[in-house]
């Protein structure tokens, strides 16, 4: 597997639409960047979120999520309370082709104020807008800005395809159209 360049993001996305909508070149002025970069193509945050709250003081059970613990929320800015998280969506929507993973890493300008962003691998065939995890590792509240970067996808392609992609397993989280909760 090796990295991917610009040159090789812009034919995948033209031959198998794999971002949609596609920030051409790097967008800057004014904003946390976003779009297509060297190696790799950072994803914005829609203005869609889900507030992290222990209000009603739930378990965080993975296999038994309770969609209690969250606050919808929709705006141009949110606001991240202290040790705590948010779920967002991207703006883009993913179509990762048959022999390519990505991985995704958290934007410095975010790292640098302590928010972290976590978002599992893309794998062989998956599709969706992304589900976004904004952990906010300060003790106090954080603003994260929708519209703009938030992360970068990092993408890798193999020499061969894989055997069983995520679409032929038949993913829980394939297609995802909005915020995903956790599934079993």
């Amino acid at each position: 597997m090796a990295v991917k360049s610009d040159h090789w993001i812009r034919r995948m996305v033209k031959e198998h639409e794999m971002i949609s909508p596609f920030a051409e070149s790097q967008v800057r002025e004014g904003v946390i960047s976003y779009g297509l970069s060297s190696y790799g193509y950072d994803l914005r945050v829609a203005d869609e979120f889900k507030i992290f709250t222990n209000v009603n003081s739930t378990i965080v059970d993975p296999k038994n999520f309770d969609a209690r613990s969250f606050i919808e929320f929709r705006g141009p800015v949110c606001i991240v309370p202290p040790n705590s998280f948010a779920l967002a969506r991207s703006v883009e929507y993913f179509k990762i082709p048959r022999s390519v993973l990505t991985v995704c890493v958290g934007k410095s300008t975010y790292a640098r104020c302590g928010i972290i962003v976590n978002v599992t691998p893309l794998e062989p065939e998956w599709e969706g807008f992304v589900t976004l995890e904004i952990s906010n590792t300060t003790p106090l509240p954080a603003r994260v800005y929708s519209n703009e970067g938030l992360c970068q996808i990092v993408f890798f392609e193999s020499d061969e395809v894989c055997e069983t992609s995520y679409k032929d397993k038949k993913g829980k989280y394939q297609a995802q159209q909005g915020i995903v909760l956790p599934r079993v």
